[in-house]
């Protein structure tokens, strides 16, 4: 990803390789479909490259989804001034972007169609802080074991 790679463009990406990986598409597929190589999706997906309309409008029917669906929850901080259309629509809904990383996972794509599926945003707040609460959770006890490998290392070398 460059450093002067566009935030709306890696979200499109991100969500490119989230449908694309959800329907179990390989890269190639979709290169064919789209009339570019797969190296030039792998650019799409990283953001590194933006998709041009005509490119995105092949890629929804492709993966069989809307244009708009690309867009959707963006964060309305990276989508512009809140005076354009559609700027902000996701921030109301607090959506939080998913990490293009779990997006290659079967359990993220999971975790993310379901969290989409939950039509309140309370309910979907309270289930991310949950799992923030786990992860911090989950590095706590990961921290506190690497700290204690090397306290008892240091007991091991001592005479």
């Amino acid at each position: 990803m460059s450093a002067q790679s566009n935030p709306v463009d890696i979200h499109v990406g991100a969500r490119l390789r989230l449908r694309r990986v959800g329907l179990g598409m390989s890269q190639d597929a979709l290169a064919r479909a789209l009339g570019v190589s797969f190296q030039q999706v792998q650019k799409y997906e990283h953001g590194a490259n933006r998709l041009s309309a005509s490119r995105l409008f092949l890629a929804a029917r492709a993966l069989n989804t809307r244009v708009a669906w690309f867009f959707e929850e963006l964060d309305g901080a990276e989508a512009g001034p809140a005076g354009e259309a559609g700027a902000g629509e996701a921030a109301a809904n607090d959506a939080v972007p998913m990490p293009p990383a779990l997006a290659i996972t079967a359990q993220g794509w999971e975790l993310a169609s379901l969290l989409s599926e939950i039509p309140e945003t309370k309910v979907r707040r309270r289930l991310i802080q949950l799992a923030r609460t786990l992860a911090e959770a989950a590095r706590l006890a990961r921290d506190r074991r690497r700290r204690g490998d090397s306290i008892r290392s240091s007991f091991k070398s001592s005479p």
